[in-house]
This record gives C-alpha cells, sequence and structure tokens, in this order.
C-alpha cells in the first residue's frame, strides 16, 4: 500500500500548511486588533476554522494509517473505519445532474465491452482466474499502480486485450463502488452512473470518474442536492427492462439520520432518483437477511434473464433460509417479469463449510449466485468438489451453451468468501458501445401439430435490417431459417411449426443490424437455444395445462393470467359464488398475457372462467 500513502502525501503537506498559516493569522489579529468585542469575533471565527483543519488532518491520518496498515479490506467496514465514517466527507464536488434524455440500465446478462477489477495482490490468483477468462470475451481494464508487478504475474495469458489504469485503490470490492451502464433511448448513447459508495475509502469513491475517462463516456453521479443517493453494486440488479432488485438496505442508508450526511429521503423519493438517472421504473426492495451483514442481494440471488430468478437455498429453518424464502413470496404474490408472467424461481443450495456450519453457526456466507456473466462465459464461485458438482450442472442445465468456469473462492490462501464476497464483488462490467438490444420470452411449450409464434423486440441505433428464427426439430444438427416480419418500429415476429408427433423444437434468434452488426440471442447461440416442449394433449388438457394460475392471489385491484400460446379467441367471464356474472369479454388472441381490472365492490372467492375451441377452464381467485 505504499502508492495509497504516497498519494495522500500532497494533500497532508498542504492541510499542514493551511493548519501553520491558521495559527499565524490569529497572532497577527491579536497584535493589531484594540477592541475587545472585535478581537474575541475574530479568535472564534479563526478557532472554528482551525478545527475544520483539524479534523481534515485526523481524518487523513486515520485513513492513511488505516490503508498502510490494513492492505486487505473486508467487503464491510473494520473496526477502524467505523471509527473514521463520522468525520469522512461522502457528498464532493463531483456533482451532476440526472442524464438529459430517458435511460435503460444494462442486464446482467447483456453484451460486455470491458470487465473491469482492482488488483489486490491478496487474491492475485483468483484475479488472475478471472483475467484469464475475461480476455477471451472482452477488454480487462485492471486498475493497479505497479503494472510491471501484475504483467509479469499475468505471465502466459494474452494481454492484447488488458488495459492498464494507472490510479490507487483502497479495495478490491469493484462492485460496490463501480458505475453501472446505462443507454438513453435504450440503445443510444453509452454513460456510466455513480452512486455515493458507502465507505470511507477515497480511492475506491473515484474509480468511476476514471473509467469514464479511459473508456471515454458521460458520468453521471448521483451527488447533487436531493439527488444524493447512497448505494452499492452488490445490492443491485436489473432486468435492462426497467426492473431491478435490492435489500432494503438502499433505503436503511438514505433515510433520515443516516450516517452519510446525505438528505433523508422517502422510498418514493429513492424511487424517483433512480428512474432518473438509471431508468429504473419498477424497484423491488426485500427485507434485509439476518445473518447476511452486508445486506446485499447478490450473496443470495442472481437475475439469469428476465423471468428467472437463482436463489440460495438453505436446509429447512437454518441461517437466512427463512427470511429469503419469506422475500421470495413477496416478489411472487407482488410483482411479476417484464413479459407480465410469473417470476420463475430456481433454488440452488448453498454449501456450508468443512465442518458443516452456516453462517448462523459461525460459517462463511458461501454462495453460488454471487457469479458473474461476461458475454459467453460465466464464472461461478466454488468451493470443494463433493459440493461444487451439483452447482454447475445446475448452471449447466439453466444456461445451456455457456462456458461455465469455476473459481475456488474458500482456498487456504485466498479465502476470499473468508471476506464476505464472492466474484460478482471483485468484478464489474461496462457495457458494448451501440447495443443489439434483442428482448424475447422463449415459449417453453406448444400442443403437437400446431403453429407457434415467435415475438422479439429488436433495437439498435442504426436501426434493424432483417431478423431470423432458426429452429430445428429435436435431434437434428441442421437449422432451418424463417424470416421474421417487422410487426412495428421495434417488434418482429414469425411463425414455425410444431412436429405432430411430438417432437421438440430448438431455435433461437439472429438480427442484424442496419449497420451491419450482428447479434444472437441467446448470445451463445447456436451452442444454446430455447427449447418448445411438443406435449400431445386435448384441446381441453392443453388449455388446462397452459392458461396460468392467477397471479397475484390473493389479488386486490387487478388480476394476471398466461395464455401460453392457447389459440383465440377467448371468452373471459367472472362469477362469484353466488353465480352472479359480473364480468364477460372476449380476446382475440390467446397467445400471451391478459389483465383483468377488479371491481372495488367485489370481494371474497371469484371464478374466472375461459371459453374457446378448447372446451371451457375455470380458475378461481380471492378478491381482497
Amino acid at each position: 500500500m505504499k502508492n495509497c500513502c504516497s498519494g495522500m502525501h500532497n494533500t497532508r503537506s498542504a492541510l499542514w500548511g493551511a493548519f501553520l498559516i491558521g495559527i499565524l493569522q490569529i497572532l497577527i489579529n491579536i497584535l493589531i486588533v484594540k477592541k475587545k468585542e472585535v478581537f474575541f469575533t475574530i479568535i472564534i471565527i479563526c478557532m472554528k476554522k482551525l478545527y475544520i483543519l483539524i479534523i481534515c488532518l485526523s481524518t487523513l491520518a486515520c485513513s492513511q494509517e488505516l490503508y498502510a496498515q490494513q492492505p486487505l479490506l473486508p467487503k464491510g467496514l473494520t473496526a477502524a473505519e467505523s471509527e473514521l465514517i463520522s468525520n469522512f466527507t461522502f457528498r464532493s464536488n463531483r456533482r451532476t445532474a440526472p442524464p438529459p434524455a430517458p435511460v435503460r440500465t444494462a442486464a446482467e446478462w447483456e453484451e460486455v465491452e470491458y470487465l473491469v477489477v482492482s488488483w489486490d495482490p491478496s487474491f492475485q490468483n483468483i484475479l488472475r482466474q478471472i483475467v484469464a477468462v475475461g480476455v477471451t470475451e472482452c477488454k480487462v481494464i485492471i486498475a493497479t499502480q505497479d503494472e510491471a508487478g501484475v504483467s509479469a504475474f499475468l505471465n502466459g495469458i494474452d494481454l492484447t486485450n488488458v488495459v492498464f489504469l494507472n490510479v490507487p485503490s483502497n479495495s478490491i470490492w469493484i462492485r460496490d463502488y463501480s458505475g453501472n451502464t446505462v443507454y438513453t433511448n435504450d440503445v443510444e448513447e453509452r454513460a456510466l452512473v455513480d452512486w455515493i459508495y458507502n465507505r470511507p475509502r477515497p480511492f475506491d469513491n473515484t474509480m468511476p470518474s476514471a473509467h469514464a475517462a479511459q473508456v471515454g463516456v458521460p458520468l453521471y453521479i448521483t451527488d447533487s442536492g436531493a439527488n444524493d443517493l447512497v448505494n452499492t453494486g452488490g445490492n443491485f440488479m436489473s432486468d435492462g427492462l426497467g426492473n431491478a432488485f435490492a435489500s432494503e438496505l438502499v433505503l436503511e442508508e438514505n433515510a433520515a439520520g443516516n450516517p452519510f450526511g446525505v438528505t433523508a429521503k422517502t422510498e418514493d423519493q429513492v424511487d424517483n432518483i433512480m428512474e432518473n438517472y438509471m431508468g429504473i421504473s419498477n424497484y423491488i426492495k426485500m427485507p434485509v437477511l439476518p445473518f447476511d451483514g452486508i445486506h446485499h442481494i447478490d450473496m443470495h440471488m442472481k437475475l439469469l434473464n428476465e423471468e428467472t430468478l437463482l436463489v440460495s437455498r438453505y436446509p429447512a429453518g437454518v441461517a437466512d433460509g427463512p427470511q429469503i424464502e419469506a422475500n421470495i413470496d413477496y416478489v411472487l404474490d407482488n410483482f411479476v417479469s417484464p413479459f407480465g408472467t410469473p417470476y420463475k424461481v430456481e433454488w440452488i443450495d448453498a454449501p456450508p463449510s468443512e465442518a458443516g456450519n452456516y453462517p448462523d453457526t459461525g460459517g462463511a456466507y458461501r454462495t453460488y449466485s454471487n457469479a458473474l456473466i461476461v458475454n459467453k462465459s460465466i464464472l461461478v464461485p466454488i468451493y470443494r468438489p463433493e459440493v461444487d458438482a451439483p452447482a454447475l450442472a445446475l448452471y449447466e442445465e439453466l444456461m445451456p451453451g455457456y462456458n461455465i468456469v469455476g473459481i475456488d473462492v474458500d482456498d487456504f490462501e485466498e479465502p476470499l468468501i473468508e471476506s464476505s464476497g464472492a466474484l460478482h464483488c471483485i468484478t464489474h462490467t461496462i457495457g458494448v458501445a451501440n447495443p443489439l438490444l434483442i428482448v424475447h420470452q422463449p415459449v417453453k411449450a406448444a400442443p403437437a401439430g400446431s403453429t407457434v409464434t415467435i415475438n422479439a423486440t429488436i433495437k439498435h441505433n442504426s436501426g434493424i435490417s432483417s431478423a431470423t428464427v432458426l429452429w430445428r426439430e429435436k435431434g437434428t444438427v441442421a437449422f432451418t431459417e424463417t424470416p421474421m416480419t417487422p410487426a412495428d418500429d421495434n417488434s418482429w415476429t414469425a411463425n414455425i411449426p410444431v412436429d405432430a408427433e411430438g417432437t421438440d423444437v430448438e431455435y433461437y434468434i439472429r438480427a442484424q443490424a442496419s449497420s451491419g452488426k450482428v447479434l444472437t440471442r441467446p448470445i451463445v447461440a447456436p451452442q444454446g437455444f430455447w427449447t418448445i416442449k411438443s406435449e400431445v394433449l386435448s384441446a381441453e388438457d392443453w388449455a388446462a395445462k397452459n392458461i396460468s394460475s392467477p397471479y397475484p392471489n390473493p389479488a386486490t385491484d387487478k388480476v394476471h393470467f398466461n395464455l401460453n400460446q392457447v389459440d383465440g379467441p377467448v371468452h373471459v367471464s367472472i362469477t362469484n359464488v353466488l353465480g352472479q356474472h359480473l364480468y364477460n369479454n372476449s380476446v382475440n388472441s390467446g397467445n400471451g398475457t391478459i389483465t383483468l381490472n377488479l371491481d372495488q365492490e367485489w370481494s371474497g372467492t371469484l371464478f374466472i372462467t375461459f371459453k374457446g375451441h378448447f372446451g371451457q377452464i375455470t380458475k378461481k381467485i380471492i378478491k381482497l
């Protein structure tokens, strides 16, 4: 940490100089002042200035001692930092208004141009493995003031895609303090958004400025007036479509009496800042977990795509298991995916220590969800073979075609997980310039012998010249190409057949921008693709299985159903337990999601009946 300390030398000298000048000012004033009342006024003013200078010097001295003696800083606050926090200035003069146009925050799985890390010799073997994968997928920015030493340690790795950023840092936890990628008007100008970092680590706090300067993009900072938002990257996850997840830590750290000196904010005010700076229109916040001292959701949850949540699972009643389950129930009962359908939850077992300990019995917060998606590779924290194998197999199943790389974060020499973080915590990404955005809800099943409609939203700042669905029957090699037709400016559609014999269909989407850029979704296609399960069922059985259960249920003002490729037209009616007809309507196309508004006068058990060529299906809801 020699460089870190020397980086403070000039500031320290300037402050001591100001201190001595202040003393001299007091002595001069004492000599020239004749009037008693003026004398005391000047003394008071000068002493106030000196007090501020002393505080600054004390803070700087504490910071210097802290970073010189403790090069390895945990994700949470050290004891020394806890004492320092009340005198640390979290707000700065790096203030900006929100972006001038509506923005969209990039999703965890979108195209990445830069992987960013902060080099820490304490975890150099873990970082080496991250860089080795990163350079095959994108450029890698390494923040270090020892380029020669790091280059020598990376010997054997092609450094063509490595950018050394000669800036100091305080810690390895770059996820929390780096900027987040946003795009104006969904796919246009790229920028970074920087929140106030909740740690007294001055070099970390200015890292987003260095990244923005290196990449050549605007930087927007929530550090202005009432927009002074404290937040951390580990407690944020975006689906790229205006929805994001966090724990209630973001509310606690911006509430009245917070230790960061920022203005007190209501939840609505926090939400407004996130919408103005990041385009987040639906900010889902869950209660914090009792055994997770960091309260960052990336330690127990990960978004794999727009509708799939990968969530840590503990044995019944163990550690944070009960609260995690309650949080997921809260999400499922109150929110839907951007496609208007219930979130799909995939549970992944959190491993104990080798001695069988979980966080509630002294074990570290071991997790598989703290993983990084960087283009076609996924870096997953691992611990030991006997517990890792099922977790890695689940990743292979859920993310087919991706390069799944396990990296040990529990090694005796580099026990990263003991510091309350894993791979997602020590990495961040910067999205590509000019992204080609493809949004599609995969079709999961269809009746044998039917025609399936494939819909997608596709955008690029140059426009879209063509889009194609590539599909094949399972067991065959070649893909058939079916052109998609534009339904409006951004929507594209195509129909593909499902074999009458019940053979599954594998497919993916390819789009080409007017600029010539080509991208597929999934990004790993054709090695990875979606599968449509072909089911040989009667029309009524098909409808019964594929008209979703109502959500939320119980409901207050509205209820949703997903019709999952059920052919229209469909007649919808609502009755109560007395048989009284409350609502009747027809839906021309059964495929998709429908929302029914519930009258305030209705209450109790209601029956929603769907009628069509398939027959009649009835679902039950509770109206509160």
